[in-house]
């Protein structure tokens, strides 16, 4: 009887066991796989609505554009030159950014004109902001699905890809709306914050407690701050042109800041806007030159132009020197420098008299007086007349009448423009700081002011200059007046003591 041999199959009556496939591996694939499409899908439409995702629109009498951007909810208003304004209102990973660009000037002179309109503005603005923020949500979004599918497409190169971003795409964006909705806080209107020159600015929109407490007083405040900045950008947009055929150098003239934060913010402002070549500081950027005060002095170094500065009465040597040590500024003593071709030489206030409450104020006047003619001597070393002198103050002025075209200066706090004996223009600043703390002593806050000067960029002669004027603490006025040197003016001059005329014959105030 043989034995036979067991068969491959195994014995019979037996099953064979298999053992399972591995599931963790298999879960980790798939994982892995939506991880990246949702990490591409998303890319693409952050990639999109960065390029992409913005639209303009008019707001009452604004045109602005609006965009989400990534950041952590919330909204922002930029209204340059004073500032941005920041409401908390919602949470989600998109903000809305608004940004007044220009005042339409037939919608301006329209409500300016008719009280119906102006009276109802404050609905007019939201009208047209729930229409734009409306349109600006569905462009988001086909903007973001277009993005995602696109470059899922790039990437991953299958057409089914690009459908499954655009889902993907579209339920992130639903749950970005979601969370937004369950998270809308009204109550956070009426407690904005303030960067820049609106810091001071509750005067404008009026405190929390003022909103609560009187709807309609708020609704009068909007409708102040509307006509106001209307009327700043209405003026900006409507100025007369600089004169003259050749391109013009924008120089910024500020002093006396005296370290007050709203003039560093106004001078940064006006820097942004009006696309200034450079910054001519006369001093007194501190008050008593000490060095806890040059903590602020750093903000010279980000405005990102050249700064030229000359040291003031306030103002200290180790002040002088953190202002030397910034990338982009340059201190004159008895020197020139050259910004966009045009030539500038100073030289510093002979006295640190920080302190105005002891010794004689008149006392000095021939110290001053030899500063300035050190610096004429100077000029008369070089090979051409300068366009512009700096000097801080005004009695250093005098020896370099006909030697240069343009003196600034600054010292007294008052804003006056002369031409001196011999034709030269003495442009006195006031205080861009506002005088800083002492500002506060009298009965009412003193202004902010500075110049954008226009300098013809072949012979350095001054076109036209813009006088900006804001108002005090606690102020809502804004002026900006462009005066237009006459073109006989570069060379023959003007009579003693005589000042320019606006082009326009009289500044445009808004008024809060």
């Amino acid at each position: 009887m043989g034995v036979s041999e067991p068969s491959e199959a195994g014995t019979p009556g037996t099953e064979s066991i298999t053992a399972p496939p591995p599931r963790w591996p298999n879960r980790a694939r798939v994982a892995g796989r939506w991880s990246l499409r949702v990490a591409v899908a998303l890319t693409g439409a952050v990639i999109a609505v960065l390029l992409f995702g913005r639209i303009s629109a008019p707001i009452g009498p604004f045109d602005a554009t609006l965009a989400f951007r990534p950041a952590g909810g919330g909204a922002a208003v930029a209204i340059p030159p004073l500032g941005d304004l920041n409401v908390d209102v919602y949470d989600g990973p998109l903000r809305l950014d608004i940004a007044l660009q220009r005042v339409d000037q037939g919608r301006a002179q329209a409500l300016a004109t008719d009280p119906v309109r102006l009276a109802g503005v404050v609905n007019q603005v939201s009208d047209d902001l729930r229409a734009a923020v409306v349109r600006l949500a569905w462009t988001t979004a086909g903007v973001a699905i277009a993005g995602a599918a696109l470059t899922s497409l790039i990437v991953l190169r299958r057409r089914r890809e690009s459908v499954i971003a655009a889902g993907l795409t579209t339920v992130l964006l639903l749950g970005t709306a979601g969370l937004g909705a369950a998270t809308w806080r009204p109550e956070a209107l009426s407690q904005p914050t303030y960067t820049g020159l609106l810091v001071n600015a509750n005067s404008l929109i009026g405190s929390a407690e003022d909103i609560v407490a009187r709807f309609d007083a708020y609704r009068a405040s909007l409708e102040d701050l509307v006509a106001n900045v209307g009327t700043l950008y209405s003026t900006i947009s409507a100025l007369p042109a600089p004169g003259g055929t050749d391109q013009t150098v924008a120089l910024l003239h500020v002093s006396d800041l005296h370290l007050n934060p709203a003039g560093f913010d106004l001078m940064r402002q006006v820097v942004d806007q009006f696309k200034v070549d450079g910054v001519l500081d006369t001093g007194d950027i501190t008050d008593w030159g000490s060095t806890p005060e040059n903590q602020l002095i750093g903000s010279v170094g980000q405005l990102g132009v050249p700064y030229v500065y000359i040291r003031g009465n306030h103002d200290s040597g180790t002040t002088a020197a953190l202002i030397a040590a910034q990338p982009n500024a340059t201190v004159l003593d008895d020197s020139a420098v050259t910004i966009a071709g045009i030539e500038i030489v100073g030289t510093p206030d002979p006295l640190f008299t920080p302190d105005k409450s002891t010794g004689d104020d008149t006392a000095g006047t021939d110290v001053l007086t030899q500063s300035g003619q050190k610096l004429t001597d100077f000029v008369d070393t070089l090979p051409a007349a300068p366009a512009v002198a700096l000097v801080h103050d005004p009695k250093q002025a005098a020896p370099l009448d006909g030697a240069v075209p343009l003196v600034l200066a600054g010292h007294t706090h008052k804003r006056a423009v002369s031409v001196l004996d011999k034709g030269t223009r003495l442009m006195v600043e006031g205080s861009t700081g506002g005088a800083g703390l002492r500002g506060l002593q009298g009965d009412y806050p003193q202004p902010l002011t500075c110049t954008v000067l226009y300098l013809d960029a072949g012979t350095g002669a001054l076109r036209a200059y813009d006088e900006i004027t804001l108002g005090g603490l606690g102020e809502t006025e804004v002026t900006i007046q462009r005066t237009v040197v006459p073109l006989a003016e570069d060379t023959s001059g003007g009579p003693a003591g005589s000042t320019d005329t606006p082009a326009d014959g009289t500044p445009a105030s808004p008024t809060g």
